[in-house]
């Protein structure tokens, strides 16, 4: 039996959800050989660890009563549990310290898994230096590989022990296709994707003729956008992918090389509008624009779609006008689809589509790459 001892930082939807598979998988990863071992857990303003994390762990009642109360906005300082789990709760002053030590104590004999599934850059000073410590890092979060080229070159200096499948297209198979493929020689010539759920249900359904203030509001309904919309219409979240796989590929890039098309004039950015005055005015006098763009490629045969392409020195984020036909042109919905162009895939490219977003989707690619990871750990 392989144990994998784990520290999760972040609590918000995918490492509530993480955790939770990590629970209801128990009889599978023993079937398998292996077993996950949390032994700390981490949210924006503290941390739980169990008082030896040599032989200690938190039990499933623990997990699951720590997931309730995160669920319900609390804090891990609130945290009051039945659970016979004796643990140290830390202050994000002592946090940092208390996780570099567990890495060092860990990292050299038995290993851990550092996990994160947070969406801050606060991160990166830890994570940095538990690569050092011969610990493996597994992220959820775009922020610490979308930093200073130096950050991700130290974080990627012992590619074995780092896994980020979610990073990118939550759990498909595009940060493993690509270096599968970069592995074998081949070379990978040209990249689009579709690769926000948000943005691709956006832009199929203002194809249909629908107004896209309309279609922004319902996606917000159907709980597809951030609390405010224009997180998701900056193209931000898109250019953090994008930046991600450039950097795959061995571009020396950073965010601020990418070319961004927001679907939002600076005059309505949040530091002037308020989201509801967005949602009721802004979002009108965006929609002629919008529609008389949708008829321009509709005259073509094509369609538009938000996307990101990286070729040669190229990397830039926006509206793309496509032929109808294609992988891309045929998208509907929340999926992502992205497009890989090589030497071996020049005249058809290699496709890869499915749900791109959602905490149970994420997650689960999450977990996929702590097992990915076992050989790393030795056998007990």
């Amino acid at each position: 039996m392989k144990t994998i001892p784990v520290v999760l930082m972040g609590c918000g939807g995918v490492g509530r959800q993480l955790l939770h598979h990590i629970v209801s998988s128990r009889s599978l990863h023993a079937k398998l050989g292996v077993h996950l071992r949390v032994v700390g857990v981490c949210d924006s303003k503290s941390s739980i660890v169990v008082s030896d994390v040599l032989s200690m762990e938190f039990d499933d009642k623990f997990l699951l009563e720590l997931c309730q109360l995160k669920s319900n906005g609390s804090s891990l300082l609130t945290l009051s549990t039945t659970s016979g789990v004796e643990y140290q709760v830390l202050t994000n002053s002592d946090s940092t310290t208390k996780l570099i030590d567990i890495a060092a104590l860990l990292g050299k004999s038995m290993g851990l898994a550092l996990v994160d599934c947070s969406a801050s850059s606060e991160t990166i000073g830890v994570m940095k230096q538990v690569v050092d410590l011969g610990c493996c890092v597994v992220m959820a979060n775009k922020k610490p590989l979308t930093s200073t080229i130096e950050d991700y070159d130290k974080l990627v200096s012992h590619p074995r022990c780092i896994r980020h499948e979610s990073t990118v297209g939550a759990g498909l198979p595009v940060i493993a296709s690509l270096n599968r493929i970069l592995s074998s020689g081949d070379s990978v010539h040209r990249i689009v994707g579709s690769l926000s759920g948000t943005l691709g249900y956006v832009m199929s359904e203002v194809e249909d003729g629908k107004p896209l203030s309309q279609v922004v509001k319902a996606a917000k309904n159907l709980g597809y956008t951030e609390p405010d919309p224009r997180d998701d219409l900056s193209g931000m979240d898109v250019a953090r992918k994008a930046l991600i796989l450039a950097r795959l590929l061995g571009r020396r890039i950073n965010l601020d090389s990418i070319e961004i098309e927001s679907l939002y004039p600076e005059v309505m950015g949040s530091n002037v509008m308020s989201v509801e005055d967005f949602l009721d005015n802004g979002l009108l006098l965006l929609d002629k624009d919008i529609q008389e763009r949708v008829y321009k490629a509709s005259l073509n045969g094509n369609v538009l779609r938000y996307v990101c392409v990286i070729e040669g020195s190229r990397c830039e984020v926006g509206i793309q006008e496509l032929p109808k036909d294609s992988p891309l042109g045929r998208l509907r919905g929340s999926d992502n689809v992205l497009e890989i162009y090589s030497r071996c895939y020049s005249e058809q490219p290699l496709v890869i589509q499915g749900a791109g977003a959602g905490n149970d989707t994420t997650a689960a690619g999450v977990l996929a790459d702590i097992l990915d990871i076992q050989d790393l750990f030795p056998e007990k």
